[in-house]
């Protein structure tokens, strides 16, 4: 079997041959470092698929223009003047309230008890009065010192023809009062004593006094027609009834408290026997307003 050595040989100088021609010469520019190409531009956009343009459009920010601006920095706080002014306007430290403005001088002194006030109105008052069936007449103002009664009446007769002998000086509030009640008086006298009631005997209407007759106390609501103090009453066919205290059970007894319960529908205040002794032998009846409407009946 010849020899393979001349075959062998021939193929590595074939191969170094290749490697040779594949060599870059020395000093070519393959030597030098690659550099990136930059890729080729696209072709322009045709003019009628462009956008429209602002009319104003600003320049594109630059790299120091696109830092935001700092907040500009607060002005220095002023101090407080020093002055008393300034220092009553500091908050937590009290202010004293405004000065109210003066009294007028028409309501001051001699012209403040000078002033007059109008009366109030009690047409719808004596309307009611007539169609209880109440005879009345009006009497002139009384003004007596602190004692008035600005629009006065004198009843002379109640529903039915009940007689009020010597008549009662009263408002038209009291007298509507006093006529409302000698109705529940009338039904207590037939339905108690089975005799008409005839009269109400009376003690007084107006008069000028204070409280229980005490000139020291304060005015009594005779003192402005407010106010009846009634003393009996006359029946037909039987002897009348006097303010007292009766015996427990009879006839009177009943009848007097019947109406004197029924006197607590119609007035702010009821005394009579058994209050106190200066109401022992009538029973008083007056109008006196009072604080939440309280009422006294005793």
């Amino acid at each position: 079997m010849p020899p393979r050595r001349p075959t062998i040989f021939l193929a590595s100088s074939a191969l170094a041959l290749v490697l040779c021609a594949l060599a870059p010469a020395p000093g070519s520019a393959a030597e030098a470092p690659a550099v990136p190409v930059p890729p080729p531009l696209p072709p322009e956009r045709p003019s009628e698929l462009k956008p429209a343009q602002p009319a104003e459009q600003k320049p594109a920010p630059t790299a120091e223009s696109g830092k935001p601006t700092p907040p500009a920095r607060p002005a220095e706080p002023t101090p407080p003047a020093k002055d008393g002014a300034a220092e009553a306007q500091k908050p937590g430290m009290p202010v004293p309230p405004p000065t109210p403005p003066e009294r007028p001088p028409e309501l001051s002194g001699e012209a403040a008890l000078a002033l007059k006030v109008s009366p109030p109105d009690d047409t719808a008052c004596r309307v009611r009065l007539k169609r209880l069936g109440v005879e009345f007449e009006p009497l002139p103002p009384i003004a007596e010192g602190q004692c008035t009664a600005p629009l006065p009446l004198k009843v002379t007769k109640l529903a039915d023809g009940i007689a009020l002998p010597g008549g009662a000086t009263l408002t038209c509030q009291v007298a509507e009062s006093f006529a409302r009640w000698a109705t529940e008086v009338q039904v207590a006298a037939d339905r108690t004593l089975r005799h008409p009631l005839t009269g109400v005997e009376l003690g007084g209407t107006y008069v000028c006094r204070g409280q229980n007759h005490d000139v020291d106390a304060k005015l009594s609501d005779h003192a402005f027609a407010a106010a009846v103090d009634v003393m009996g009453f006359t029946f037909a066919g039987r002897a009348g009834i006097p303010v007292k205290a009766m015996p427990a059970g009879s006839e009177e007894a009943e009848f007097l408290a019947s109406i004197r319960g029924k006197a607590c529908g119609f007035f702010r205040t009821v005394l009579g026997p058994g209050s106190n002794a200066a109401h022992a032998n009538h029973f008083h009846l007056d109008e006196r307003e009072r604080n939440a409407g309280h009422r006294l009946c005793e």
